[in-house]
């Protein structure tokens, strides 16, 4: 575990005018685009970085991206959008 279980990792501060923008340009559901800014928010907390990594560090935070994702849904803890 990273320090324990009382270690502060940060925040993650999400802008709920950027999400909706950012949703709507790219046809997907405002909570969706949530879902996913808090994973990569969390990744980020992990030690996960696309932005001064190496394109392999690139590729393994989208794969872990989308592998938490995936068992988001799995678990119905994301539901699918009617």
């Amino acid at each position: 575990m990273l320090g324990g279980p009382d270690t502060l990792l940060g925040d993650v501060v999400i802008s709920a005018e950027t999400a909706a923008r950012d949703a709507a340009e790219a046809g997907i559901e405002m909570f969706d685009e949530l879902v996913f800014l808090l994973l990569h928010g969390i990744l980020h907390l992990l030690g996960y970085d696309h932005e001064r990594g190496t394109q392999a560090e690139v590729e393994r935070m989208e794969a872990k991206e989308q592998q938490v994702y995936a068992l988001l849904k799995a678990e119905r803890l994301i539901l699918e959008h009617e």
